[in-house]
């Protein structure tokens, strides 16, 4: 049975992937595409990582670590697109 919810979370995680690219198609502006594309890389990533938990538990210190890496690392990027986006207009 945790095979199967493990190998689920790791295909909702490839799913998450993939469609957080298809926004890139749009006609969109580039700051809506960065914060799609941020957001479903970041649960997709989390999806499958959490996936592998479930999969190898003996490695749990390390997953753990790389799920709240994953969360804090994408935050801190978004804010930091958006600060450098906002500033860059106003000064020119």
């Amino acid at each position: 049975m945790m095979d199967v919810i493990s190998y689920t979370c790791i295909i909702v995680g490839i799913v998450f992937w993939f469609w957080g690219t298809i926004p890139l198609l749009s006609q969109r502006s580039v700051l809506f595409k960065l914060h799609s594309l941020s957001v479903s890389d970041t649960l997709g990533s989390m999806s499958i990582v959490f996936g592998l938990l479930l999969k190898i538990p003996r490695e749990w210190p390390l997953l753990v670590l790389a799920i709240v890496c994953l969360a804090i690392w994408n935050t801190m990027l978004g804010y930091v697109l958006a600060y450098c986006s906002s500033s860059g207009g106003k000064n020119e």
